[in-house]
């Protein structure tokens, strides 16, 4: 990515400097995640694509990359789910609507929905890794005659840890979106199914050669996730995965998210996996 501005959706966005963005909408999922649902100066559009990330920062205290978890369709707002696991999280956890955050972005590269026209499309998503996922659910349901089926397969560690309570009952309840989820480990109050994700892959019936898989999740599920696509004959090139790194510029200049000769921040964090088979830091 060059110094120069970057043309994302016919604007023009500077990607090294942040504008002042304002925190509109707060809420509380679990614990440790938390919605956040962000203004650009003068309601300007973010213009990004489902997959991308921005960097969020905050004056004295850092820099970090956060997952866009909301559809290019939602206009005049975008928004953010953030785990707190670090300096700069714990100091957001606190902020609330009217305060602002320094937003860079978008930056990278996100699903390809133009590729993902007129085809099925199954996402499997792991824990958090159903934020970034969100944006591309949320874009094929506002564009639902652009795509075929859309099967959603999300699994967590427990009940208390799964997300958007609002829309997985809209998932569940849309005669034109097929809902599975699982938890690790249930509790009382759970009545669905328990198991790792993988266990769903096997009941679904899937035309293989006209749907697109997308999986994002913690490193681990990748493994047995691509080997459960696999013993399906599913094929590689319609396999896309979100790669996590610790990216530090999201520009491609730092080297701390290079994965061989891959820039995670801007290469990715979105690959077909064809483009990191075999790359041995990819997994």
């Amino acid at each position: 990515m060059s110094a120069a501005l970057v043309n994302t959706d016919s604007k023009l966005v500077e990607p090294y400097f942040p504008l002042q963005a304002e925190i509109v909408d707060v809420r509380r999922f679990t614990e440790l995640e938390t919605f956040y649902r962000i203004r650009l100066p003068g309601g300007q559009e973010l213009g990004h694509q489902p997959g991308q990330f921005v960097m969020v920062s905050l004056l004295g205290v850092g820099e970090a990359p956060i997952s866009i978890s909301s559809s290019p369709t939602q206009r005049g707002t975008f928004d953010l789910c953030v785990r707190r696991v670090g300096m700069l999280t714990e100091v957001l956890a606190g902020y609330r609507p009217g305060m602002k955050v320094g937003i860079r972005g978008p930056l990278g590269k996100g699903f390809d929905v133009e590729a993902f026209r007129g085809k099925d499309i199954l996402i499997i998503g792991g824990g958090i890794g159903i934020v970034p996922l969100r944006s591309l659910i949320n874009y094929v349901i506002d564009r639902r005659p652009d795509f075929g089926r859309l099967i959603i397969l999300y699994g967590a560690r427990s009940p208390r840890e799964l997300l958007y309570p609002e829309e997985r009952r809209l998932w569940e309840e849309h005669p034109e979106i097929e809902y599975h989820v699982t938890v690790d480990r249930g509790d009382e109050g759970w009545t669905g199914k328990t198991g790792v994700i993988t266990t769903l892959i096997p009941l679904l019936e899937l035309e293989q050669a006209r749907t697109m898989a997308c999986i994002v999740g913690p490193p681990v599920m990748y493994k047995f996730v691509l080997m459960a696509l696999k013993a399906r004959r599913f094929p590689e090139e319609s396999i896309y995965v979100s790669l996590e790194r610790r990216m530090k510029c999201g520009v491609g200049k730092c080297g701390h998210c290079q994965i061989n000769d891959l820039y995670c921040c801007c290469d990715g964090p979105v690959f077909c996996y064809p483009e990191v088979v075999g790359r041995k830091e990819a997994f």
